[in-house]
């Protein structure tokens, strides 16, 4: 049975430190802990969890990412990518804040994080919109809102934490018995699952940029189309667009596991900054180095607590409590989905996504076996609509960043931005009610 008190001493410690302001890690620990205390149990049994969080192999694949994230744009591949991006603007409505779109497509194919491509994508782009007459916070508005792919197209750093969190979860009987044997999790899978999403979504801006450029009479560049120009760009990109396809096609084709894929990663773009573009120095190196280092820390910091509140949930039945809760109000397959997306979307507006997917997936997977929703969709569908959390305030981390390349209000960029949310929501309750859309691609290559 769930212990009430100790959902409100959990949970009320959790929601006083955030609301004083006290750092996400910090407001984890400290209600985990003040929970143990209330059980009586030991407190080195909190280390023991925190340790065991990070003892497996596809854990090994963040910090890896993030290096050879890192590393390519120290080593001049994210600026060839854009590059070729921009020579498809053409003159057409809306041009060059559809290649926007798609340079944050090719940059998140090799970054697996919202707010790089964001700030890789915005330094070059948002002034090439200004410069064509585009408002600047429209700019940073589709920049921040296609900073979300990063996380989406896959690598994904949240990818390879969802895939982490739920791999120890096993269904419930009861879901089995009335919805048949579930499929495993495996980061291979979530990957692949999520390259045809990642497009959905990036379709679903570029409609919405489409409409929004025509009515404010936003152009493309001043130049036509020039296939001259589009393949001398592909020319001198050439090895920068060749690292999504090694990276994923090494994944797709079986031939590595997605945290060899990402020390490969590592090479190819030391290899490229070093012997063919020669743009890598010893100082952009250990810049890099230390961009991982710094990041990795904190993530697994987040990590360690997060799996030790997790835990303490687990433990105590409040997933089965929450499933039943919602199961209770509908069993209507697409209400719930309505809910979930709901949820998501107030959290992602409020909390790191690292952290949501750590928390919420032992909370809410068990409500997706109940309903039979296959964990690889589920877990698509969350990091979809986790996305969004990046140009959504009061925490919209790309909205900052955006707003410090662009010198416009916070404000104004997410009024903007707005519009972009709503599309990308919809996106993702089309994603939801169709399973095929994530889980196709993994069937036909055979996972």
């Amino acid at each position: 049975m769930m212990d009430s008190i100790l959902i409100e001493i959990l949970f009320g410690c959790f929601a006083f430190l955030m609301l004083i302001g006290a750092p996400i890690t910090v407001a984890l620990g400290v209600s985990a802990l003040a929970a143990m205390f209330y059980l009586g149990d030991n407190p080195i049994k909190m280390v023991q969890m925190a340790w065991s969080s990070v003892g497996s192999f596809p854990l090994m694949a963040l910090p890896s990412f993030i290096l050879a994230g890192a590393l390519m744009e120290a080593a001049g591949l994210s600026r060839r990518l854009i590059a070729v991006a921009e020579t498809l603007a053409g003159p057409f409505t809306g041009g060059i804040s559809a290649a926007t779109v798609v340079a944050c497509l090719f940059f998140g194919a090799i970054s697996g994080s919202g707010p790089a491509t964001t700030a890789a994508v915005g330094m070059l782009m948002i002034p090439a919109m200004a410069r064509a007459g585009y408002a600047r916070g429209y700019a940073a508005s589709i920049t921040a809102a296609s900073g979300g792919l990063g996380i989406i197209i896959p690598p994904s750093i949240p990818m390879v934490i969802f895939g982490i969190s739920a791999m120890g979860m096993q269904p419930p009987v009861e879901a089995v018995e009335a919805h048949g044997a579930f499929q495993t999790v495996s980061i291979s899978k979530l990957f692949i699952a999520g390259f045809f999403p990642g497009c959905l979504m990036a379709g679903a801006l570029l409609i919405n940029n489409y409409l929004r450029c025509r009515a404010a009479g936003y152009r493309g560049s001043a130049e036509s189309l020039s296939l001259p120009k589009i393949l001398n760009a592909t020319f001198k990109g050439f090895w920068a667009l060749m690292a999504p396809i090694v990276i994923l096609g090494g994944i797709y084709t079986g031939l590595f596991t997605p945290t060899e894929a990402a020390i490969v990663a590592i090479f190819y773009t030391l290899f490229v900054g070093i012997v063919i573009y020669r743009e890598l120095s010893f100082k952009a190196l250990f810049d890099a180095l230390e961009t991982t280092t710094w990041l990795s820390g904190r993530v697994l910091l987040v990590l360690f607590t997060a799996t030790v509140f997790g835990r303490i949930l687990v433990e105590n039945g409040v997933p089965a409590v929450i499933a039943d809760g919602m199961l209770s109000l509908t069993d209507n397959l697409y209400l719930i989905w309505v809910l979930v997306i709901a949820f998501l979307l107030v959290v992602g507006m409020f909390m790191e996504t690292l952290a949501a997917i750590m928390i919420l997936v032992p909370v809410m997977l068990p409500v997706a076996y109940q309903m039979g929703i296959d964990p690889i969709h589920f877990g698509i569908v969350m990091i979809c609509t986790l996305s969004i959390g990046f140009q959504t305030p009061p925490l919209g981390e790309n909205l900052f960043i955006a707003a410090g390349i662009s010198n416009v209000s916070i404000e104004e960029i997410s009024m903007r931005a707005l519009p972009f949310a709503l599309t990308g929501a919809a996106a993702v309750y089309l994603i939801a009610c169709f399973p095929e859309i994530a889980l196709w691609l993994p069937r036909v290559v055979g996972y």
